[in-house]
């Protein structure tokens, strides 16, 4: 997804990341919900959504914002809002996964994968193919 440093909720998400990688969780959840609280379109919306899940310490939580940033994914018409899809499917599958729903689990791992082709072959397309693979070969042993 691409990055706008002139868009305010672009920017109060990058501190928010700064913070977190400063082991300031809490300033950093502070700082995504205000993105979410004062975002004014879908992709901003997707944006916070996508950052405000990555910071709940409950499954059901994260699951919740995670289908809200992807309900918002599917909505906008947007390059680098799409590319996200597979990283998506996947944060959903695993919170499927975690709640000992298999076969959501399981079916949202093969979203993951269905959108997964365009991934580009780098660390973090790498990282995202292997953890869909994963979880669909522990979900099948799980089924």
């Amino acid at each position: 997804m691409l990055f706008d440093p002139n868009n305010k909720i672009a920017k109060l998400c990058a501190e928010g990341m700064m913070r977190e990688g400063e082991g300031q969780k809490k300033e950093a959840t502070r700082l995504f919900q205000q993105a979410w609280d004062e975002a004014t379109d879908d992709v901003e919306r997707f944006t916070a959504a996508h950052y405000v899940a990555r910071h709940q310490d409950d499954v059901a939580a994260k699951l919740k914002w995670d289908e809200t940033a992807l309900h918002l994914a599917l909505t906008v018409n947007d390059d680098g809002v799409k590319e996200a899809l597979p990283s998506l499917y996947l944060n959903i599958a695993k919170c499927y996964e975690d709640l000992s729903d298999m076969e959501n689990a399981g079916k949202n791992y093969q979203l993951a994968l269905s959108y997964a082709d365009p991934l580009p072959d780098n660390g973090y397309g790498r990282m995202i193919r292997g953890g869909i693979l994963d979880g669909m070969e522990r979900t099948r042993k799980m089924a």
